[in-house]
């Protein structure tokens, strides 16, 4: 079992313990572990600062009472020595220390991968916000204009207009930082996860770590990444002067996903349509496309 940080060297049993080799479960002084780095069978092992070291209890088999130190690749479970010969027979098996190792570059992978998209949807909703907002400003100063064109006659129609405009953009602009909030939040999880799988590489290499990683793995795969819709767009279409509608003289304005539908039939001036989102309504010369 690993223990405190002051334990002595188990080589020279006389200098301070600051290493702790994690295949021997041993702990080393300066020296020793210079000259266990040295020796063939053992320049390979891996060694953690004594003071980092997690303490945790060695696993034990319920049936054989022995130390776990594999895993079973076939029932997916820590089996000790007696097991390979017995209800595992036949099975394949995997050191801890390539169980964990797999897991790790699992894990580091998915998490990748995952933040990279969350990374580039932001940008991506980002880059969509700076340009819905020029778009904005642009459709309001076409607007506007065209309102100075035109004089008193129509200030109450632009004044009402460009209040139109603010309020539809605002409810699309409210759901790309909805949207942004959402990926950002994903992406802090993603975030959090890697500092806990990063904080794994201190754990010692047994059952323990492995059903560890294991669960890191798990939550891992409840990271959702959203597909991003088509995002809003807005342009300004400027009509021809028409005497019989102060609208008429402004233009119009469309914002994606937003197409005026036919009301109904105006005897003397043609066909009423009305957008089912906004509410803006103009009226269209029979015979005329949508």
């Amino acid at each position: 079992m690993a223990q405190a940080a002051s334990k002595t060297c188990e080589v020279c049993v006389s200098a301070p313990g600051l290493h702790y080799c994690i295949d021997c479960e041993e702990y080393y002084c300066e020296n020793c572990k210079l000259l266990h780095n040295r020796q063939k069978l053992s320049r390979n092992h891996q060694f953690q600062k004594a003071s980092d070291l997690i303490p945790v209890g060695k696993s034990k088999c319920s049936e054989h009472k022995e130390e776990l130190t594999l895993l079973c690749n076939t029932c997916n479970v820590p089996v000790c020595t007696s097991c390979v010969a017995g209800n595992h027979n036949r099975h394949t098996f995997s050191k801890f220390v390539d169980a964990v190792a797999k897991l790790r570059g699992e894990n580091e992978t998915k998490i990748r991968a995952k933040t990279n998209e969350a990374n580039q949807n932001i940008k991506k909703i980002e880059d969509s916000l700076r340009s819905f907002d020029n778009g904005v400003e642009s459709v309001i100063k076409a607007i506007t204009n065209e309102s100075n064109m035109i004089k008193r006659m129509v200030d109450k129609a632009v004044a009402d207009m460009i209040a139109v405009v603010k309020e539809q953009s605002k409810k699309e602009k409210d759901k790309l930082m909805n949207m942004l909030s959402d990926a950002k939040s994903l992406l802090a999880a993603g975030q959090n996860l890697d500092q806990r799988r990063k904080g794994l590489v201190k754990t010692r290499q047994d059952g323990t770590m492995v059903q560890q990683m294991k669960n890191l793995k798990e939550e891992i795969n409840k990271l959702r990444i959203k597909s991003l819709p088509e995002f809003p767009n807005i342009s300004f279409s400027r009509k021809s002067v028409a005497e019989d509608d102060i609208r008429q003289l402004i233009g119009t304005y469309t914002i994606s996903n937003c197409l005026p539908v036919l009301e109904k039939e105006e005897q003397q001036q043609g066909l009423l349509y009305r957008c089912v989102n906004c509410g803006y309504a103009e009226i269209r010369p029979l015979g005329s496309p949508l």
